[in-house]
């Protein structure tokens, strides 16, 4: 397993963490098989989005963070990041993705991000490599 940083400077955030993952992968030698990339923090999460234009990122948390505030009326958890965990919980903490020819199997516009939920922070992500 390999795990790498990734730091978040605003609240919520998709960082963009292909190349990370992608080195992982290649540092393995693994020519075909399947990665998952993993955030082991209840407020945070991976996802496979777009990453040729930006504003996809930018509508993702514009509408999570709409439908999701941080301040609703009857949460009860005391750290006050319930939002951060429902965030979370409704994209996942893992993706996996296809290994051939020792690199990722991406679409054309495709990227791996973590998904900051509740920062600024520092954070780590987890690769996993399975080998055919």
């Amino acid at each position: 397993m390999r795990k790498f940083s990734v730091h978040t400077r605003t609240r919520t955030a998709f960082v963009e963490i292909t190349a990370e993952v992608r080195a992982a992968v290649r540092a393995t030698g693994v020519e075909s098989g399947a990665c998952v990339v993993y955030s082991p923090h209840t407020t945070a999460a991976v996802t496979i989005q777009e990453n040729a234009d930006p504003d996809v990122v930018h509508d993702m948390l514009l509408w999570l963070n709409k439908h999701l505030p941080k301040d609703v009326p009857g949460f009860r958890h005391a750290e006050g990041n319930s939002d951060a965990h429902l965030k979370s919980s409704l994209i996942g903490s893992s993706a996996t993705v296809l290994i051939e020819g020792g690199d990722l199997v991406l679409g054309t516009w495709q990227g791996i991000y973590f998904c900051e939920f509740d920062g600024p922070r520092h954070r780590t992500a987890m690769v996993q490599v399975l080998g055919e």
